[in-house]
């Protein structure tokens, strides 16, 4: 990790969220969002009759799921600097230049580049279990850091 983000965050007394924390707030955040697009998709989810019709159907609404995400994502980061499954880890995203939660751009530029990273079979994520920082392609791309809160 870059020493001068280290040595801001240490004055800070603020830490690094680990990578469980995260996990675990990616699996609650992605666990509401497909309850939601069951519950949005209504009747039609539940009177396909095979694995192979609920799964057409989800890709009919592919591009509405991913802005409905980028939405979520960047309205919970810019509103309160933590999604809802963050806020349950306790974890939250602060920009690194003012160790505040991040300004609309920055939650909107974080928001579509970890859609994108989704989309690249989770790549971005992996390079944030790998980087010191853990910062993944969407936190290099928006210059946050997840921290405890």
């Amino acid at each position: 990790m870059n020493e001068e983000i280290q040595d801001r965050l240490h004055k800070e007394d603020m830490h690094l969220a680990s990578i469980k924390k995260r996990s675990m707030a990616f699996f609650v955040d992605e666990m509401l969002l497909s309850f939601l697009l069951i519950i949005g998709l209504g009747n039609s989810f539940f009177e396909a009759k095979t694995v192979e019709e609920m799964i057409l159907l989800t890709n009919t609404f592919f591009l509405e799921y991913m802005a409905v995400k980028v939405v979520y994502q960047a309205f919970f980061i810019m509103q309160y600097g933590a999604t809802l499954g963050k806020l349950l880890l306790k974890i939250r995203v602060v920009e690194i230049k003012t160790l505040q939660k991040p300004n609309v751009i920055v939650a909107l530029n974080r928001s579509v580049v970890r859609v994108i990273s989704e989309m690249l079979f989770y790549l971005g994520f992996l390079w944030g279990v790998l980087d010191p920082s853990r910062q993944a392609w969407h936190d290099k791309s928006a210059n946050t850091l997840v921290i405890d809160a």
